[in-house]
């Protein structure tokens, strides 16, 4: 294989012990996406929304990569490719797993918990204490800071990158995703007739039978077995 495209979702950082949004139990069975994952729901109460991801950035600080992260990591330090994007990594999460493990050609295509966004000066910035409504930018000294997450209604990030990796693309995975969030659930797609695609999940997801081939079970157990064959059979190279 001489480009890969690894997508990743919710699924690949449950065994660090983060929650995932959809599953039975899940976040969205606690809280209203509505009120917390919306421009609108910012908007009628910045305090709520604030507390959530105050919430989440605090379990953050106490969850470690597991071996599913640590595998793509070293799946992308034994590949040395000549061309950017040749090894790209995009995650729907918005945790730091993936870097803290020793991913580096990551993209983070709603956002990352991490960051915070000026809705003044539009400044980014790293981010990993509490925010409250009157916490000030460091920039502009406004307090009009949000997450810098893409919550429903916004365009997803670095697209134009992340498509033409695909289109590209020799192969395709996706990991720990429900694909039930566009555009991230149509890449299968996209990649479908020129890349080889592969499915690795909890369970089949909405769209398993657009994938070539397919292992289901916990991440722990199927990413780091898939990376240590891939680089066995030899399809990874320099």
């Amino acid at each position: 294989m001489s480009r890969i495209v690894i997508l990743t979702g919710a699924g690949i950082s449950r065994e660090s012990g983060l929650e995932t949004f959809r599953d039975e139990g899940g976040i969205w069975s606690r809280v209203r996406l509505e009120d917390v994952c919306t421009p609108q729901g910012f908007a009628r109460d910045p305090t709520l929304v604030d507390n959530f991801y105050n919430q989440r950035r605090r379990e953050l600080q106490t969850a470690h990569p597991n071996p599913a992260h640590e595998a793509l990591a070293a799946l992308e330090n034994a590949y040395h490719p000549s061309e950017d994007d040749a090894f790209l990594l995009v995650t729907q999460n918005i945790d730091d797993l993936h870097e803290r493990a020793g991913s580096r050609n990551v993209l983070h295509m709603h956002g990352e918990l991490k960051r915070l966004r000026c809705s003044t000066c539009g400044i980014t910035f790293h981010w990993e204490k509490d925010c409250h409504p009157e916490t000030c930018c460091p920039a502009c000294d406004q307090p009009t800071l949000r997450p810098d997450v893409v919550w429903f209604g916004e365009m997803p990030l670095h697209m134009e990158r992340i498509l033409s990796a695909i289109a590209r693309c020799d192969l395709f995975v996706a990991i720990g995703t429900s694909a039930t969030v566009y555009p991230a659930a149509g890449f299968v797609e996209q990649a479908s007739g020129h890349a080889h695609t592969v499915e690795l999940n909890l369970v089949p997801s909405g769209n398993a039978v657009l994938f070539n081939e397919a292992a289901y079970g916990t991440a722990t157990q199927i990413v780091p077995r898939f990376v240590q064959n891939l680089l066995q059979e030899g399809h990874v190279h320099e």
